[in-house]
């Protein structure tokens, strides 16, 4: 893309201006020619910051300068303090008009500008001041069109990549092009899914960017964030709609201005359609895997088999584990999308959503997707002894009897579970807890408390209110008044170990 620049560069390039620059380059920081100009002003005061904007380029004939103080030792300091005010103002740079006041710009000016690094040029007395803040306004109003312009075609750029078969990646890929920067896409579960242009950022880099893209979305609301990772600006903006987010969007190393912003946008909304759209054909293929499931709860996989094979590829070979994991309500669309990317991408995967929360089934041999269901989602998951097909719904039984020992975050497994507590998988057992956690129960749903959560936290962890605190978020003060609160309405001292293995036993049967 070409574009008129508004810099001082700019304007003593063009050859009707007649511009000559005083300064040697060695007196000039790097760059000092290329900062963008807002504006050309002219003044002869001996003090014209109070009137001045940022990122200025200032005119004078010199006046200020006629007198005793024009030359010699007295006409050094004030040339020196003139431009030590100009260059703490930030003005780009001092343009001096000749053969008005006098021919020639001012030695001590000369000295001063070089002192203090300030670009120093001579304006000639056939060119006007105007001519000057013209040629800059027009390079101003050229550019904001380049710009736009560059808008425009990047952004129809952008839409025909989207029809590509690829459409995200082709999408990602052109929006990389555009801006000259790394994008990345992340599934709602923080998986890095598609990212451009490959290898421009290193592995710690991309780390550090899918942990921050990790927090954004765990927080499930919809957001635009803009931090500094190893010294490069990133920009995120998450896809979808608040508690419903689809994924996010993260821009490395672009320092967006508006139209910049606007091309962004376009891909977001490009993006959030196409996600959004796949919420229809999810929701198909999500009942056809709950359906399939109750073929496999039948102990009967040949149907799974030969749809499982059609449309996903086979299922896990035997002996497998089967998985039922507990997600919050929040976290649900992240661990589907998930699983589907680790089903697509690996095999040897099955799953699908049940009453009693995601069913999943692996190889015996398998125990990573699990593990990182569990870390990454925050769930809790209970795993089945390794079973062939024939067996599989005692191993989805025993599955959910170790989703009840189980916390967030973490695998609990049948053969660790099962014992005592196991035989309290039944019509009975149930009714009694149920009967035995009504007053918690109660009080939670009247008072939109959480006794129940925080009493099963508290004796997880071995009834240590600070370890508990920890788990649920909140102060330990917190938890001792629940746990206060909670022996109250039970009429129980759970001080005293049978109370409270009385009441972990209530909790496990009730599930």
């Amino acid at each position: 893309m070409t574009e008129t620049q508004p810099t001082l560069r700019a304007l003593l390039a063009r050859r009707d201006l007649e511009l000559r620059l005083a300064s040697s380059a060695d007196d000039l920081d790097d760059g000092a020619l290329d900062a963008p100009l807002r504006w050309v002003h002219s003044s002869d005061l001996i003090d014209p910051t109070p009137f001045l904007a940022d990122d200025l380029l200032l005119l004078t004939t010199g006046t200020q300068f006629v007198g005793p103080a024009g030359d010699g030792e007295s006409g050094e300091d004030a040339a020196a303090a003139y431009v030590s005010r100009l260059r703490a103002r930030g003005v780009r740079g001092l343009g001096f008009g000749t053969e008005v006041v006098r021919d020639g710009i001012p030695p001590a000016l000369v000295l001063a500008c070089a002192v203090q690094r300030m670009p120093l040029f001579e304006v000639p007395y056939r060119t006007p001041f105007i001519a000057l803040a013209r040629a800059n306004a027009e390079a101003i109003a050229a550019q904001a069109y380049a710009r736009r312009t560059w808008a425009l075609s990047a952004q129809r750029a952008i839409s025909l990549a989207a029809l590509r078969p690829d459409g995200l990646a082709a999408t990602v890929a052109e929006l990389a092009s555009q801006l000259g920067a790394w994008v990345g896409l992340f599934d709602a579960a923080g998986t890095l899914t598609q990212s451009a242009p490959a290898g421009a950022l290193d592995d710690g880099a991309v780390a550090a960017v899918t942990t921050e893209a990790g927090a954004v979305l765990r927080r499930g609301a919809r957001a635009a964030s803009t931090l500094e990772i190893d010294d490069r600006r990133v920009t995120m903006q998450t896809l979808g709609r608040g508690g419903h987010l689809r994924g996010l969007i993260a821009i490395v190393g672009a320092d967006l201005d508006l139209e910049g912003r606007s091309v962004v946008t376009s891909v977001i909304a490009m993006a959030g359609l196409a996600l959004e759209q796949n919420v229809g054909l999810g929701r198909a293929r999500a009942a056809l895997r709950a359906g399939l499931l109750q073929t496999l709860l039948g102990d009967d996989p040949h149907l799974a088999r030969r749809v499982s094979r059609e449309l996903w590829g086979p299922l896990p070979a035997s002996p497998v584990v089967v998985g039922v994991a507990a997600v919050a309500a929040n976290r649900t669309d992240a661990a589907v999308d998930w699983l589907e990317l680790q089903a697509a991408e690996r095999g040897g995967l099955f799953y699908a959503r049940s009453g009693d929360g995601i069913v999943v089934v692996v190889s015996a041999a398998d125990e990573g997707t699990p593990t990182a269901l569990a870390g990454l989602l925050d769930a809790a998951v209970g795993l089945s002894e390794p079973t062939d097909y024939s067996g599989f719904s005692r191993a989805h039984a025993q599955a959910l009897t170790a989703l009840r020992t189980a916390v967030s975050g973490t695998v609990a497994r049948f053969a660790d579970a099962a014992g005592v507590l196991s035989s309290l998988d039944s019509p009975a057992a149930r009714a009694l807890a149920d009967a035995r956690l009504r007053p918690l129960r109660a009080h939670d749903e009247a008072q939109g408390t959480a006794l129940v959560e925080t009493v099963r936290t508290w004796l997880t962890h071995d009834a240590r209110i600070d370890e508990a605190a920890r788990a649920l978020g909140i102060h330990r003060h917190t938890v001792r008044a629940r746990v206060a609160q909670a022996q109250q309405l039970l009429g129980v001292d759970l001080s005293s170990f049978p109370a409270r293995a009385e009441l972990w036993a209530a909790l496990v049967a009730a599930g």
